[in-house]
């Protein structure tokens, strides 16, 4: 069929790697390009605040364009700097040269940054009666939604020579406690746990995908090997995220923003009443996710602790799914939306821009790295199974989201507001699910499987999200008036977990310190919750392209396509018909959860 030709006939399936090459980017940090940018970027960041300094506010329509398209070209550029190190850093965080040139890119980074500080000072120093009027300029008009952005954030800004000392203090500040955490997290050694098959598993990756396997024994000590880390170091984590937490209010109080959620709701553009419908509406139908793991307990016939929340509901052993037999069904899937889009997802394999090994010293979780003007890098450790396949989906996702974007957007309108920079990842595990009960459910366990794991992601994109946030809430609360220790994290998200679960979870007592393992906590407060409207957005998504088929999907590349260019409600309204701001479209979302686990019930 037409749609297996795309994951054969360009890539090598049997030979597939599972290791990324970056050099798209660079060849090494011996490559001549590599020493050349990093020392441009300070060059043509100086030049650049000699051209323009103490200018900007006299500049017409047509030399702001060309300022601006200059910046733009120094910050692409600055990205692929940061990328690089850091990409390889992130598959080896033991790796001393990597970590020594993320530190070093950072430095340069930072200096570049503090040159290049004055330009958004000035242009939010412009009256408004003048910053609208070049906004409405036609030299303009590919900046007029950057130009909103930064009239938005002029009353919080600070004097050039604060914020250039912000700046340099994150270095050995809020940046470096993020940096020791993941340097610290990737010298840890667990406690190694016998798989099904007899091999040892030892690496975090390794570890927490036995959560999805069907020994109940394993599970609980797979989970307890993970968890002792976050045990043994709890005092450390938590003097870590209480002093990032407070050094965001350290900047609250500068720039005088409310709370930490304020200054982070305002950079998402969120109205603080969505971010307050979405909390509430997933506090009250918590029974959503009691009923599910009720029924769970009534099918497996044994009690659900949190290291069972991924157990399989069958004890029926689901063949592994070797990597490049999900690769191949992942773009089969794809394509069944759309060839293109299918065509764009082979070329992250084909070309070698995905790294799926599972090796120690890796970095724990998935990610898509974007660099303007190139393409992305996913990462993830593929561990042969279904929950991998889904984890794969939704990263590449992530990056054909940024293929829109790319050929359609300059660098300033690159970056999609982070609601709907979600929205592309979960419907592609939406897609996915459809095909494989469609054409590779040859079993009832391998379709119940299927079905159950996307309800569970489902529940945990809505409710153990939010729940962090939750969590993140009374962390940057207190941290305002002070340190936060250990004790009170722990005992906060044990209160708010056994708020989620009732009686229908067992929750372990290694469970007080899982919160560690969270890693947007520490690098970008209140993400979380993000995940749960993402996941809103994208189910009505999905729900039209399932009452209108392929007439959906134009309007739905378009949303991809517009990146940062437009306000984030607007877009959703415009070019798929959907209200965030509708209190229906929530409760739709809850609802269409709890009809699959209701249909889940009827059929046990």
């Amino acid at each position: 069929m037409v749609t297996r030709s795309i994951a054969t006939d360009h890539i090598a399936t049997d030979h597939m790697s599972l290791d990324w090459t970056l050099t798209d980017l660079y060849t090494g940090f011996d490559d001549p390009s590599y020493a050349s940018d990093l020392q441009g970027i300070g060059d043509r960041s100086r030049q650049f605040r000699d051209t323009y300094r103490d200018r900007v506010a006299q500049l017409s329509p047509a030399e702001l364009a060309i300022a601006l398209a200059a910046l733009e070209s120094i910050y692409q550029t600055t990205g692929y700097l940061w990328s690089f190190p850091a990409l390889i850093f992130a598959t080896d965080t033991r790796n001393a040269i990597a970590q020594s040139e993320v530190d070093r890119v950072q430095t340069a980074i930072t200096a570049a940054n503090n040159d290049l500080l004055f330009f958004d000072l000035e242009l939010q120093a412009i009256d408004s009666q003048q910053l609208a009027a070049l906004q409405a300029a036609p030299e303009l008009a590919n900046y007029a939604y950057y130009l909103e952005q930064v009239g938005r954030f002029a009353p919080f800004k600070l004097p050039e020579s604060v914020e250039q000392t912000r700046n340099r203090d994150s270095l050995t500040g809020r940046q470096a406690f993020i940096q020791l955490r993941a340097i610290h997290l990737g010298e840890q050694v667990y406690e190694p746990v016998s798989t099904p098959n007899g091999n040892a598993a030892t690496a975090e990756a390794e570890l927490s995908a036995l959560l999805f396997q069907g020994d109940r024994n394993i599970r609980e000590q797979a989970y307890r090997s993970v968890r002792a880390i976050s045990q043994q170091h709890n005092t450390l984590y938590a003097y870590i995220l209480s002093t990032i937490a407070q050094d965001h209010a350290i900047e609250n109080q500068m720039r005088g923003y409310r709370s930490t959620l304020e200054k982070q709701l305002l950079a998402d553009e969120v109205p603080e009443a969505v971010f307050q419908a979405i909390m509430q509406g997933t506090r009250d139908r918590a029974n959503i996710w009691q009923q599910y793991y009720r029924l769970k307990a009534q099918a497996t016939g044994q009690p659900i602790r949190t290291c069972d929340v991924y157990a399989p509901w069958t004890t029926t052993a689901i063949e592994p799914l070797p990597y490049a037999a999900g690769v191949s069904i992942l773009l089969e899937a794809l394509a069944h939306f759309d060839q293109n889009y299918a065509q764009r997802a082979a070329d992250f394999f084909e070309h070698r821009w995905v790294d799926a090994a599972v090796r120690p010293g890796k970095r724990g979780g998935a990610f898509c790295n974007y660099s303007h003007g190139k393409h992305s890098y996913i990462f993830l450790s593929y561990t042969e199974d279904y929950s991998s396949l889904f984890t794969l989906a939704h990263e590449i996702g992530h990056g054909l989201h940024f293929a829109w974007i790319d050929p359609q957007q300059t660098y300033f309108n690159s970056n999609p507001p982070l609601v709907l920079a979600e929205v592309a990842s979960t419907f592609n595990e939406l897609l996915l699910l459809d095909y494989l009960l469609d054409h590779h459910c040859s079993d009832p366990a391998t379709e119940r499987a299927l079905i159950t794991r996307q309800l569970e992601d489902q529940l945990s994109l809505l409710f153990r999200q939010t729940t962090i946030s939750r969590l993140e809430l009374a962390v940057h609360h207190h941290a305002a008036a002070g340190r936060v220790d250990a004790q009170f994290i722990n005992q906060t998200w044990s209160d708010l977990y056994r708020d989620l679960c009732g009686d229908a979870v067992e929750i372990l007592p290694e469970h007080q310190y899982d919160w560690a393992r969270i890693g947007h906590i520490y690098f970008k407060p209140f993400y979380c919750y993000q995940y749960a409207a993402s996941d809103i957005v994208s189910l009505a998504c999905y729900q039209q392209y399932r009452q209108h088929g392929r007439d959906f999907i134009p309007g739905y590349l378009q949303l991809l396509s517009a990146g940062g260019s437009e306000n984030q409600i607007t877009a959703l309204k415009h070019y798929v018909g959907i209200d965030l701001e509708d209190p229906t479209t929530i409760t739709n979302a809850l609802d269409y959860v709890e009809g699959l686990v209701d249909r889940l019930a009827a059929n046990l």
